[in-house]
Protein backbone atom coordinates (compact mmCIF):
# COMPACT_ATOMS: atom_id res chain seq x y z
CA UNK A 1 0.00 0.00 0.00
CA UNK A 2 1.75 2.87 -1.35
CA UNK A 3 2.34 5.94 1.76
CA UNK A 4 -0.07 8.88 1.96
CA UNK A 5 1.61 12.02 0.88
CA UNK A 6 2.36 14.67 3.94
CA UNK A 7 1.22 17.81 3.39
CA UNK A 8 3.69 20.54 2.78
CA UNK A 9 5.20 22.43 5.83
CA UNK A 10 4.54 18.97 8.09
CA UNK A 11 7.20 19.17 10.05
CA UNK A 12 9.38 15.74 9.76
CA UNK A 13 9.08 13.31 13.00
CA UNK A 14 12.25 12.67 14.44
CA UNK A 15 13.36 9.32 16.78
CA UNK A 16 9.89 7.53 18.48
CA UNK A 17 7.49 9.82 16.50
CA UNK A 18 9.11 8.75 13.37
CA UNK A 19 8.68 4.93 14.28
CA UNK A 20 4.81 5.92 15.14
CA UNK A 21 4.26 7.49 11.94
CA UNK A 22 5.88 4.64 10.19
CA UNK A 23 3.82 1.72 11.77
CA UNK A 24 0.17 3.55 10.95
CA UNK A 25 1.46 4.26 7.28
CA UNK A 26 2.63 1.01 6.78
CA UNK A 27 0.38 -1.05 8.58
CA UNK A 28 -2.96 -1.67 8.16
CA UNK A 29 -5.54 -0.84 10.71
CA UNK A 30 -8.00 -3.77 12.21
CA UNK A 31 -11.71 -3.52 10.96
CA UNK A 32 -14.30 -3.41 14.35
CA UNK A 33 -15.50 -6.57 13.31
CA UNK A 34 -11.98 -8.45 14.18
CA UNK A 35 -11.52 -6.69 17.44
CA UNK A 36 -12.87 -9.57 19.39
CA UNK A 37 -10.86 -12.39 17.34
CA UNK A 38 -7.76 -10.57 18.11
CA UNK A 39 -8.37 -9.94 21.69
CA UNK A 40 -9.79 -12.91 22.67
CA UNK A 41 -6.31 -14.87 21.59
CA UNK A 42 -4.34 -11.91 23.31
CA UNK A 43 -5.65 -12.55 26.59
CA UNK A 44 -4.99 -16.53 26.51
CA UNK A 45 -1.63 -15.55 25.62
CA UNK A 46 -1.68 -12.92 28.40
CA UNK A 47 -3.38 -15.77 30.74
CA UNK A 48 -0.72 -18.54 29.79
CA UNK A 49 2.38 -16.33 29.97
CA UNK A 50 3.62 -19.34 32.83
CA UNK A 51 3.17 -21.58 29.57
CA UNK A 52 5.18 -20.92 26.70
CA UNK A 53 3.30 -23.18 24.31
CA UNK A 54 0.10 -21.42 25.17
CA UNK A 55 1.47 -18.23 24.75
CA UNK A 56 2.63 -18.74 21.54
CA UNK A 57 -0.74 -20.46 20.36
CA UNK A 58 -2.59 -17.23 21.56
CA UNK A 59 -0.04 -15.00 19.81
CA UNK A 60 -0.19 -16.61 16.60
CA UNK A 61 -3.68 -16.59 16.42
CA UNK A 62 -4.15 -12.81 17.32
CA UNK A 63 -1.65 -12.26 14.44
CA UNK A 64 -3.68 -14.29 12.30
CA UNK A 65 -6.70 -12.63 12.70
CA UNK A 66 -5.52 -9.41 12.94
CA UNK A 67 -4.05 -9.91 9.42
CA UNK A 68 -7.59 -11.81 8.10
CA UNK A 69 -9.41 -8.50 9.25
CA UNK A 70 -6.74 -5.81 8.40
CA UNK A 71 -8.93 -2.94 6.44
CA UNK A 72 -6.01 -0.94 4.46
CA UNK A 73 -6.66 2.42 2.94
CA UNK A 74 -7.83 2.58 -0.40
CA UNK A 75 -8.30 5.37 -3.09
CA UNK A 76 -10.85 5.22 -5.55
CA UNK A 77 -10.48 6.66 -9.22
CA UNK A 78 -11.86 10.30 -9.72
CA UNK A 79 -14.11 9.32 -13.02
CA UNK A 80 -17.81 9.29 -13.09
CA UNK A 81 -19.95 6.33 -14.18
CA UNK A 82 -17.55 3.49 -12.90
CA UNK A 83 -18.08 0.65 -11.17
CA UNK A 84 -15.05 -0.77 -8.79
CA UNK A 85 -14.27 -3.53 -7.34
CA UNK A 86 -16.12 -4.75 -4.35
CA UNK A 87 -13.56 -6.12 -2.81
CA UNK A 88 -9.97 -7.71 -2.84
CA UNK A 89 -9.15 -11.02 -4.68
CA UNK A 90 -9.17 -12.89 -7.78
CA UNK A 91 -11.54 -12.74 -10.41
CA UNK A 92 -13.47 -16.23 -10.51
CA UNK A 93 -16.12 -15.41 -13.55
CA UNK A 94 -16.84 -12.91 -16.40
CA UNK A 95 -19.66 -14.10 -17.66
CA UNK A 96 -23.75 -12.96 -17.71
CA UNK A 97 -26.29 -14.37 -15.20
CA UNK A 98 -29.68 -13.61 -13.80
CA UNK A 99 -29.41 -11.68 -10.62
CA UNK A 100 -30.40 -13.47 -7.56
CA UNK A 101 -34.00 -14.76 -7.92
CA UNK A 102 -35.39 -12.92 -4.44
CA UNK A 103 -34.48 -9.52 -5.62
CA UNK A 104 -37.30 -9.97 -8.10
CA UNK A 105 -35.13 -8.26 -10.82
CA UNK A 106 -36.10 -10.87 -13.80
CA UNK A 107 -34.60 -13.60 -15.12
CA UNK A 108 -32.48 -12.12 -17.66
CA UNK A 109 -28.71 -12.30 -17.97
CA UNK A 110 -26.71 -9.16 -17.47
CA UNK A 111 -23.30 -8.74 -16.95
CA UNK A 112 -21.53 -10.60 -13.93
CA UNK A 113 -18.21 -10.19 -12.20
CA UNK A 114 -17.30 -12.88 -9.12
CA UNK A 115 -14.15 -11.95 -7.57
CA UNK A 116 -13.30 -15.20 -5.27
CA UNK A 117 -12.14 -14.23 -2.10
CA UNK A 118 -9.16 -16.69 0.09
CA UNK A 119 -8.36 -16.38 3.35
CA UNK A 120 -5.74 -14.76 2.77
CA UNK A 121 -7.55 -12.01 0.82
CA UNK A 122 -8.60 -8.31 2.41
CA UNK A 123 -12.47 -9.55 3.17
CA UNK A 124 -13.80 -6.19 3.52
CA UNK A 125 -16.50 -5.03 1.00
CA UNK A 126 -16.35 -2.06 -0.45
CA UNK A 127 -19.13 0.07 -2.36
CA UNK A 128 -18.87 -0.44 -5.83
CA UNK A 129 -20.68 2.70 -7.54
CA UNK A 130 -22.21 5.68 -5.02
CA UNK A 131 -25.95 5.75 -5.04
CA UNK A 132 -28.86 5.11 -3.17
CA UNK A 133 -29.55 1.99 -1.49
CA UNK A 134 -32.42 1.02 -3.02
CA UNK A 135 -32.97 -3.02 -1.30
CA UNK A 136 -30.86 -5.11 1.16
CA UNK A 137 -31.97 -9.12 1.07
CA UNK A 138 -30.40 -11.92 3.14
CA UNK A 139 -31.34 -15.26 1.55
CA UNK A 140 -30.00 -18.51 3.49
CA UNK A 141 -28.58 -21.14 1.86
CA UNK A 142 -25.94 -23.45 1.56
CA UNK A 143 -21.76 -23.35 2.64
CA UNK A 144 -20.29 -24.66 -1.00
CA UNK A 145 -17.28 -23.99 -1.90
CA UNK A 146 -17.31 -20.40 -2.91
CA UNK A 147 -15.13 -20.70 -5.70
CA UNK A 148 -17.90 -22.81 -7.68
CA UNK A 149 -20.15 -21.12 -10.52
CA UNK A 150 -23.62 -22.94 -8.45
CA UNK A 151 -22.15 -20.87 -5.48
CA UNK A 152 -23.96 -17.76 -6.85
CA UNK A 153 -27.42 -19.57 -6.79
CA UNK A 154 -27.40 -22.22 -3.51
CA UNK A 155 -24.98 -20.60 -1.24
CA UNK A 156 -26.21 -18.27 1.27
CA UNK A 157 -25.94 -14.30 0.64
CA UNK A 158 -26.51 -10.89 0.99
CA UNK A 159 -27.75 -8.91 -2.01
CA UNK A 160 -27.87 -5.36 -2.42
CA UNK A 161 -28.89 -2.85 -4.68
CA UNK A 162 -27.96 0.18 -5.65
CA UNK A 163 -29.78 2.78 -7.98
CA UNK A 164 -27.04 5.41 -9.03
CA UNK A 165 -26.80 9.08 -9.63
CA UNK A 166 -27.09 8.13 -13.48
CA UNK A 167 -30.14 6.55 -13.61
CA UNK A 168 -28.22 2.31 -13.44
CA UNK A 169 -28.63 0.12 -11.41
CA UNK A 170 -25.73 -2.23 -9.65
CA UNK A 171 -26.03 -5.38 -7.51
CA UNK A 172 -23.17 -6.76 -4.93
CA UNK A 173 -23.60 -10.04 -3.70
CA UNK A 174 -22.15 -11.16 -0.61
CA UNK A 175 -21.66 -14.76 -0.18
CA UNK A 176 -20.53 -17.39 2.29
CA UNK A 177 -18.12 -20.06 1.15
CA UNK A 178 -17.17 -23.30 2.58
CA UNK A 179 -15.56 -22.16 5.46
CA UNK A 180 -17.35 -18.45 5.95
CA UNK A 181 -20.45 -18.47 8.09
CA UNK A 182 -21.03 -14.99 8.66
CA UNK A 183 -21.99 -12.30 6.33
CA UNK A 184 -22.19 -8.35 7.74
CA UNK A 185 -23.63 -5.88 5.59
CA UNK A 186 -23.91 -2.44 7.57
CA UNK A 187 -25.64 -0.79 4.50
CA UNK A 188 -29.48 -0.03 4.77
CA UNK A 189 -32.35 1.03 2.04
CA UNK A 190 -32.18 4.35 1.60
CA UNK A 191 -28.74 4.59 2.99
CA UNK A 192 -26.55 7.09 0.54
CA UNK A 193 -23.19 5.38 -0.38
CA UNK A 194 -19.94 6.56 -1.22
CA UNK A 195 -17.88 5.24 -4.01
CA UNK A 196 -14.92 2.66 -2.54
CA UNK A 197 -16.25 3.46 1.24
CA UNK A 198 -16.58 0.07 3.53
CA UNK A 199 -19.99 -1.13 3.79
CA UNK A 200 -19.44 -5.37 4.94
CA UNK A 201 -17.42 -7.82 5.92
CA UNK A 202 -17.66 -11.85 5.37
CA UNK A 203 -15.52 -14.40 7.75
CA UNK A 204 -13.69 -16.44 6.51
CA UNK A 205 -13.56 -16.98 2.39
CA UNK A 206 -16.37 -16.49 0.49
CA UNK A 207 -17.01 -14.82 -2.67
CA UNK A 208 -18.44 -11.47 -4.33
CA UNK A 209 -20.45 -10.93 -7.27
CA UNK A 210 -21.26 -7.63 -9.29
CA UNK A 211 -23.75 -7.30 -11.89
CA UNK A 212 -23.83 -4.83 -14.66
CA UNK A 213 -26.48 -2.97 -16.39
CA UNK A 214 -27.66 -5.12 -20.21
CA UNK A 215 -25.41 -3.60 -22.02
CA UNK A 216 -22.33 -2.86 -20.28
CA UNK A 217 -18.64 -3.82 -21.21
CA UNK A 218 -16.48 -5.02 -18.48
CA UNK A 219 -13.09 -4.01 -18.39
CA UNK A 220 -11.46 -7.29 -16.52
CA UNK A 221 -10.28 -10.78 -17.23
CA UNK A 222 -11.23 -14.48 -15.15
CA UNK A 223 -7.84 -14.88 -13.65
CA UNK A 224 -6.95 -11.21 -12.94
CA UNK A 225 -6.17 -9.91 -9.63
CA UNK A 226 -8.84 -7.42 -8.11
CA UNK A 227 -8.17 -3.96 -5.49
CA UNK A 228 -11.38 -3.45 -3.58
CA UNK A 229 -12.54 -0.22 -4.73
CA UNK A 230 -9.49 0.75 -7.04
CA UNK A 231 -10.01 -1.98 -9.86
CA UNK A 232 -12.54 -0.38 -12.36
CA UNK A 233 -14.82 -3.32 -13.46
CA UNK A 234 -16.80 -1.21 -16.11
CA UNK A 235 -17.35 2.33 -17.08
CA UNK A 236 -21.27 2.89 -17.43
CA UNK A 237 -20.60 6.58 -19.28
CA UNK A 238 -20.37 4.30 -22.44
CA UNK A 239 -23.95 3.25 -22.13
Amino acid sequence: MARRPTPPGTPTPTGIGHFVDLVRTTVPPLHPGGVPFVAVPLAIAGLGRNRPWIRRIGLATAAANAAFFRHPHRVPPNRADIVVSPADGEVALVDHAAPPAELGLGTEPLPRVSIFLSVFDVHVQRVPAPGVVRSVLHQKGQFRSADLPEASDHNERTSMVIDTPSGHQIVVVQIAGLVARRIVCDAKPGDKLTLGDTYGLIRFGSRVDTYFPAGTKLLVERGQRAVGAETVLADLSEL
